[in-house]
């Protein structure tokens, strides 16, 4: 019976140490993140020309960290004064002139400053939607409902440090049924620029926005590659000079160049299966380190063999360089599990392997933090509007990442607009 009751008083003194060390830091937290929401306002909303632009950007990313539910317009003017709050911020994200692409550019200069990225990760977002008003919005399959569905998509490029990652560029995938309405494209306010592209363009010149226009330095693209055109990701990534890493199907055909495969398939074309199959006595372990502290490390096995696209019409395209086809399995598991292409042929598997990684971490951080921050919340129709959102949606996300934060930012019940 004693020990019982010790243990009972061990559990409520540390329970009560619990709360109190809550209570202690729940003011410290708070004021961090304001002290870095003061700091990031500063630096993005430097380009905006009005004091009460630079007011709405502060009120709208605060809205988007701290209130309860969906982070609508509604809900987030709820914070600062009622309806004449939510005329001023539905204006300023959908019907005002200031340009997202100065504010993005800020925010990804200051992320680089603060912490300089080892890549940048292209991932897909797709935000499903009840109707069909929102621009861009078209019927798409969705292999995880297993049916169709009206939907938004787009492409966010995402600064990925040692320490975090974040979005920091957006495109939104513009359909044809969208391009070629005159009626849609008014109402909606598509720019004259907008042309036809597919998700794969829309990702490398999103990535590209960052290097070329942005003056950033130039980082490995890393992205899921499985369901895009190789050749042409591959072609455009190098013709700007951007280093770059797909995962890649099974099926993506190419040439064996690999001196350790053997003479019979040089110059072969083969699946990128096959050429795994044959490098299977060319794999070596690699320490893979998980979550959670000291000893949460593992054995991965990884083969790299050196490979080239394909020729095409009897010849090889002149932009290619050789490549590096990189295989990843577990002991005892199927071999290959991942399948991933570089022209980092300089880089050991174990880095290739832990760059390859990094889409884990956007993709954690894409559920834990950016949807969290109303990342797929906006309702509005307008092209602009949609970007304005997704620009400071961004911004509140780096806010919640940079105050070391993220844990406490409200979480929202996932619906369809």
């Amino acid at each position: 019976m004693g020990d019982e009751m010790q243990t009972r008083s061990q559990e409520r003194t540390t329970d009560l140490r619990e709360r109190t060390a809550d209570m202690e830091t729940g003011p410290a937290r708070t004021a961090a993140r304001e002290g870095v929401l003061e700091e990031l306002g500063n630096v993005l909303f430097e380009s905006l020309p009005r004091s009460d632009q630079r007011r709405r950007g502060m009120e709208y990313v605060q809205g988007l960290l701290g209130v309860e539910g969906r982070k609508s317009i509604r809900n987030i003017s709820s914070l600062f004064g009622g309806e004449a709050a939510e005329q001023s911020l539905h204006h300023f994200i959908s019907g005002s002139t200031w340009d997202w692409s100065p504010v993005r550019r800020a925010l990804a200069r200051h992320l680089e400053e603060c912490s300089p990225a080892r890549a940048y990760v292209l991932r897909p977002m797709v935000i499903p939607k009840a109707g069909d008003s929102s621009v861009g919005v078209d019927r798409r399959f969705d292999p995880g409902r297993g049916q169709m569905m009206n939907a938004q998509q787009a492409v966010g490029v995402w600064a990925v440090s040692e320490e975090h990652s974040a979005p920091v560029n957006w495109r939104l995938y513009l359909p044809e049924t969208w391009l070629d309405d005159a009626t849609r494209r008014r109402q909606a306010s598509i720019p004259e620029s907008a042309a036809a592209e597919t998700m794969d363009q829309c990702g490398v010149e999103a990535y590209l926005g960052l290097t070329r226009d942005w003056g950033l330095p130039v980082r490995p693209a890393v992205m899921d590659a499985r369901e895009s055109e190789v050749a042409s990701t591959v072609r455009r990534l190098q013709a700007a000079g951007a280093p770059l890493l797909l995962r890649v199907s099974a099926n993506l055909r190419l040439s064996a160049t690999d001196p350790g495969l053997p003479r019979s398939v040089a110059e072969t074309e083969l699946t990128a299966h096959q050429l795994m199959q044959m490098a299977r006595p060319l794999r070596q372990p690699v320490i893979q380190r998980r979550p959670g502290g000291p000893g949460a490390a593992h054995a991965a096995l990884t083969a790299a063999v050196r490979v080239r696209l394909p020729r095409r019409g009897g010849r090889r395209p002149s932009w290619c360089r050789e490549l590096v086809l990189l295989g990843v399995g577990e002991n005892g598991g199927r071999w290959p599990a991942e399948l991933w292409l570089t022209d980092l042929t300089d880089l050991h598997p174990a880095q290739l392997l832990r760059l390859s990684r990094l889409t884990r971490r956007v993709d954690r951080d894409f559920a834990h933090i950016a949807e969290r921050v109303g990342i797929k919340d906006f309702s509005g129709r307008s092209f602009s509007g949609w970007h304005r959102h997704a620009t400071l949606a961004s911004a509140a996300h780096a806010v919640a990442v940079l105050s070391g934060t993220a844990d406490v930012v409200e979480q929202q019940p996932r619906r369809s607009a």
